[in-house]
């Protein structure tokens, strides 16, 4: 509320510039969270692959997730009832791109791709984004276009292997699959009522999210059978479901509402780099002098387009 009222009072108030400078760093600040936390979660997925079967990971993970949220968000959630039955639409649609959808199609690709591959698709998002803001009428400025663009062939040249993409296995079109429901969940988060709390938004997509996952989940349980809970299993799962649902995916929410979906995006064009690095450390992929070239076109994009899109808030 304190940044709407600034908002409001820019014209008047001579801090508020500087005031909104601060909000947009903090929402920068905030993308970069929920984005290098997200990378972790390509790895986790991969190196499930051959254990947990993909709708059961999803499942699971919105379990552990729900459990991390619950203690913090059972009260606020309980207060705006008639309010989430009220917008239940909307949140239902949320749960259905953000929880329900996208992260059992990352890991479905996560069968059939590797760990590095995955983050970079995923940078799809951005620009459709992008589009979406630019479809509801905000202007997104050159630099930030340029900025997009740069990042966006760093990327292409990394899934080419140094040239443009030209084929992509099964295990990529669910990841492209996977970055459209992503920028379409993000783009809705600008139409979330004000009045919703964020931990009760929160809390009500991944509930959501998890009952419709549970047909999926019956039937693939009694098609593949379960997974063995090993630290190798458990591990990932606590992971995914603690960081990259409850903390992430707070963290993207309250981004998103302070800079907007196509501001934030442009960070989430470091996905690729830091998994990249991960999946190297953790899982032996390899990079190589390409990689690294390619990296330094997404970081060098990513820090143009940042950079317009701080000043564009600053002004707004």
């Amino acid at each position: 509320m304190a940044l709407l009222d600034h908002v409001r009072t820019a014209g008047t108030d001579p801090t508020a510039p500087r005031h909104l400078a601060r909000g947009a760093g903090v929402g920068l600040l905030l993308a970069l969270v929920a984005t290098v936390v997200w990378s972790g979660s390509f790895v986790a997925s991969r190196a499930l692959h051959d254990s947990v079967p993909p709708v059961q990971a999803a499942f699971w993970r919105w379990i552990v997730a729900i459990l991390a949220v619950a203690p913090f968000a059972v009260r606020e959630t309980w207060r705006q009832r008639a309010l989430i039955r009220r917008h239940l639409g909307f949140v239902t649609l949320a749960a259905l791109l953000g929880v329900t959808v996208y992260n059992t199609l990352v890991n479905q690709a996560g069968l059939t791709t590797s760990a590095g591959n995955m983050g970079m698709i995923m940078a799809a998002s951005p620009v459709l984004m992008a589009v979406y803001e630019r479809l509801g009428g905000a202007r997104l400025g050159a630099r930030r276009v340029t900025g997009m663009l740069i990042a966006c062939a760093g990327v292409l040249l990394l899934v080419g292997e140094g040239a443009l993409p030209t084929r992509l296995t099964a295990g990529d079109l669910w990841m492209l699959a996977a970055a459209v429901s992503f920028a379409s969940y993000s783009a809705l988060l600008r139409r979330r009522p004000a009045e919703l709390g964020g931990l009760a938004f929160l809390f009500t997509t991944f509930v959501l999210g998890a009952l419709m996952l549970l047909p999926a989940y019956s039937v693939s349980l009694a098609v593949q059978g379960g997974f063995e809970p090993t630290a190798g299993t458990v591990g990932p799962l606590v992971y995914v479901g603690v960081l990259s649902s409850a903390v992430a995916f707070l963290a993207w929410n309250k981004a998103i509402a302070l800079i907007g979906a196509a501001r934030a995006g442009v960070v989430y064009y470091l996905q690729p780099a830091c998994v990249a690095l991960l999946s190297y450390a953790l899982l032996g992929e390899e990079l190589g002098l390409l990689g690294g070239a390619c990296m330094a076109l997404i970081l060098g994009g990513v820090a143009l387009a940042s950079a317009q899109a701080a000043r564009a808030r600053a002004r707004t």
